[in-house]
């Protein structure tokens, strides 16, 4: 993208890259030098800039703290052979935020100001990305609410933040969930589909009690009968079931567009992989598990790309998935997205943003 967008930058004085331990990095611990910063009032976004990393100052009063007002989007950059900082599909983490906007009544960000912000920010920062494998650069950008009223309405001013952090793998190792009948995350009408904080809010405490029963996390089932499965934690969910490809679709306002998802359906039928986007009933797959017709479980995300599903917990018992052969499905299409995002594989559908 041409762009004329000069953004003033203030330099950080106390650099923690020097300080920082690149082979042991807990996911969103440790934060990057920089943030990109932009307000938004008087109905235009202004003041934008790069500044130190650092606190913000919120009045009590503050909108967002109250309603809830707020967004965000993940996404990540790596670094190739070349030293060059690739970043996976920014321009779908764009249209996705100003989706979420749009639903909770916030202002659109224009992508100059999405990518510019990001890319001159992340120019700025280079050196915090990355280079073992496995590890790249975690990218969040955010809005909330800014308005200093506590009375119920949309607010009128903004701000849009975009910050970084090195990051290894999200999973260690593959997970176990267990099928959640009680608790909701989404219904029809609500704001399932938009990325805001209030989702997130709503999910931690089954997920926690999912955590002290001794699995990793949920599968999400439709709040309305809770018999069909929709997410696995904060991630889409699929599944292999007799050689065909199954996850829920995405047009009933529920389940978030996953980008990761995304990628996976396109190399699915790149590869002309049997593929159903449908529901997939609690019972369906319990089936499955126990006539032995469900080859491969995995979530698909941002974080973690690819997590692999080993047990999961309906009514009461827990079913061990099958070892999974070096040429499954789920391994093939992490191999392929790691390739494209680190720079060894062809990016033939210009998912790639380079500098």
């Amino acid at each position: 993208m041409k762009t004329s967008l000069a953004i003033p930058v203030t330099k950080t004085q106390s650099s923690k890259l020097a300080e920082t331990d690149f082979s042991n990095l807990v996911f969103g611990r440790t934060i990057s030098d920089h943030m990109f910063v932009a307000d938004y009032k008087n109905g235009e976004w202004t003041d934008l800039r790069i500044e130190p990393y650092g606190p913000l100052q919120l009045n009590p009063s503050n909108a967002a703290l109250h309603y809830g007002q707020s967004i965000f989007e993940g996404l990540k950059a790596y670094k190739n052979e070349e030293g060059e900082v690739l970043i996976f599909r920014p321009d779908a983490n764009w249209r996705r935020m100003n989706e979420s906007a749009e639903r909770m009544c916030m202002p659109s960000i224009p992508e100059e100001i999405f990518m510019e912000g990001m890319r001159q920010l992340i120019e700025l920062d280079r050196a915090w990305v990355p280079s073992a494998k496995g590890s790249s650069l975690y990218i969040r950008p955010y809005m909330f609410a800014t308005d200093d009223y506590i009375g119920v309405k949309p607010s009128d001013t903004y701000k849009f933040i975009i910050f970084t952090c090195p990051v290894g793998n999200y999973y260690s190792k593959p997970v176990s969930v267990k099928v959640e009948t009680k608790f909701t995350r989404a219904t029809e009408g609500g704001t399932g589909a938009a990325k805001t904080a209030g989702n997130y809010a709503a999910s931690l405490y089954p997920a926690l009690q999912a955590q002290k029963a001794g699995y990793d996390q949920l599968l999400w089932t439709d709040g309305k009968t809770h018999s069909n499965i929709e997410e696995s934690g904060t991630m889409n969910v699929m599944f292999k079931i007799n050689g065909t490809l199954i996850t829920a679709p995405t047009n009933t306002g529920t389940i978030l567009k996953g980008i990761t998802r995304n990628s996976v359906i396109q190399l699915a039928k790149d590869w002309n992989e049997p593929l159903e986007e449908r529901f997939l009933s609690v019972q369906e797959l319990k089936e499955a598990l126990e006539n032995g017709t469900l080859e491969e479980a995995f979530g698909t995300g941002t974080a973690a790309t690819i997590a692999h599903i080993q047990r999961i917990h309906i009514d009461g018992k827990d079913y061990e998935l099958p070892e999974k052969s070096a040429d499954a499905f789920s391994h093939r299409v992490l191999a392929e997205l790691d390739g494209i995002k680190y720079g060894s594989k062809e990016d033939s559908h210009n998912w790639i943003m380079k500098f």
